[in-house]
């Protein structure tokens, strides 16, 4: 490994700041990186770069070794760190006792980062350092005007965001390894935040708890549909493999979270995942409780479909259960309806438990309208609030609109669908109540034999 100065200067953390990407290419060479023949970096802008291949790759091809010598494991970090000042120690206590212990590993990354900012050219990491990201579009970049043009859901996990960041530099000031104007200085301390949250990985189940920052190997971009898998091995070397066979002029992407929650990568990495199939149907006022978990309750399940406005079988099973039946009364000729919904669901009874789907059909239907309704005229108010708002006083704004838009999009599909299958019902008859709105009454007793199926023709 060249330990020796790398004489480049200063990392400037200027947004316009170019990133000079020719010094990591050749540091990472001198220092053991091996790519395939054939990879490359591309970028557009000069700011925004991505992994690509010139080549054909098989499937199963190991496209890039990093070894661990390059590699910031937070645990070997942390430990450096400590051993170096107790006060590093004293910090991350502090996050545990204000609840933010499962950030320790990733704090300790963002005070590895920032002591070597300041070492400036003396680092050996300075090529790294100098290749990162300045300008983020990420809810730790946003102005407080952008927080108020989010939708509940992104808004929510913005603030999720913001906060870490708020800690960090809370417990921050305990640490005397930082200068004390760095530990003021807001731009430094978002881009060293941006810089471990946006490129770290984690590792994977069965590897240990390390959160990796991992030179060359971060430029691979997010995919819906990914193409390449990092791996790191019991020495602490990753590697980078390919999943599929991938003809030449592609990207080589790699997964940054569940494709079907986007507003999850939008707040975390500051883009819009266009190809994702589906977003989160945003409904925020369910109580999490471990028979609404049971029901299908969990972000990457209860979806709306994007291209068709589909719904997916956990929204209509949660809806049913958390708002439908849970207004619906106990009587002698039904029964607790709620409780034999929900044993049905455990016991993977199809049949009573599509008919009852069947028999609170149109109020699970209006619930999850009302819901849309509300949702879009929520959105409609955000898009105003923007009107006339400065790109350059607000630059993140043009991001937050796409994303909004394509939520909107989702949302006004569903509601097609919805508006049309409430009007095939007619609306309540009678009164309404369990069946009595036409189609095959259920009256209590016996549930009808006969298979239902369990997907409508608005749901996927």
């Amino acid at each position: 490994m060249n330990m020796e100065s790398c004489g480049f200067g200063k990392v400037d953390i200027d947004e316009n700041s170019p990133r000079p990407l020719p010094p990591l290419e050749s540091w990472c060479a001198e220092n053991g990186v091996q790519k395939m023949d054939g990879i490359e970096l591309y970028s557009e802008d000069g700011l925004d770069y991505q992994a690509v291949t010139t080549v054909d790759i098989p499937a199963g091809s190991t496209v890039m070794y990093i070894p661990a010598s390059l590699c910031l494991h937070s645990s070997a970090v942390g430990q450096e760190l400590c051993a170096i000042s107790p006060s590093v120690k004293e910090a991350a206590d502090q996050l545990n006792k204000i609840g933010s212990g499962n950030s320790i590993p990733d704090f300790y990354l963002f005070v590895k980062l920032l002591m070597e900012y300041e070492a400036e050219d003396r680092s050996f990491y300075f090529p790294y350092l100098d290749s990162l990201p300045r300008l983020y579009f990420n809810a730790a970049s946003m102005t407080d005007f952008c927080y108020e043009c989010l939708p509940p859901l992104v808004f929510s996990l913005a603030r999720m965001e913001k906060v870490k960041l708020d800690n960090f530099q809370k417990v921050l000031q305990k640490v005397d390894l930082i200068s004390a104007f760095n530990k003021q200085n807001m731009p430094l301390l978002k881009w060293a935040f941006n810089a471990v949250y946006t490129r770290a990985y984690a590792d994977k189940e069965g590897q240990g708890s390390d959160v990796t920052l991992t030179p060359m190997a971060d430029m691979f971009n997010h995919g819906t549909d990914t193409e390449v898998e990092i791996y790191f091995d019991e020495g602490g070397n990753a590697m980078a493999y390919t999943t599929v066979d991938v003809p030449a002029n592609s990207p080589l992407r790699i997964s940054y979270g569940c494709p079907t929650n986007p507003s999850f990568l939008f707040a975390r990495y500051g883009f819009m995942d266009d190809s994702s199939p589906a977003t989160f149907c945003k409904m925020m006022d369910i109580p999490k409780t471990p028979e609404n978990v049971n029901m299908g309750m969990d972000f990457s399940k209860m979806l709306f479909y994007h291209d068709t406005g589909d719904i997916s079988q956990e929204v209509m099973d949660v809806v049913l259960y958390a708002k439908v039946l849970t207004d619906v009364k106990y009587s002698p000729e039904l029964g607790d309806v709620k409780q034999q919904f929900y044993d049905a669901h455990m016991n993977g009874d199809e049949a009573t438990k599509a008919a009852i789907h069947e028999a609170y059909r149109y109020e699970t239907i209006m619930a999850i309208k009302k819901h849309v309704d509300t949702f879009l005229e929520q959105l409609a108010g955000l898009e105003k609030k923007s009107e006339g708002k400065s790109f350059d006083e607000h630059p993140r704004l043009p991001v937050i609109l796409h994303h909004n838009q394509f939520v909107k999009e989702t949302f006004s599909k569903v509601k097609q669908n919805l508006d049309a299958a409430a009007s095939e019902m007619g609306g309540p008859m009678n009164g309404g109540g369990a069946g009595g709105w036409g189609g095959d009454e259920w009256n209590g007793g016996d549930w009808p034999a006969e298979e239902y199926s369990e997907e409508y023709a608005y749901m996927e």
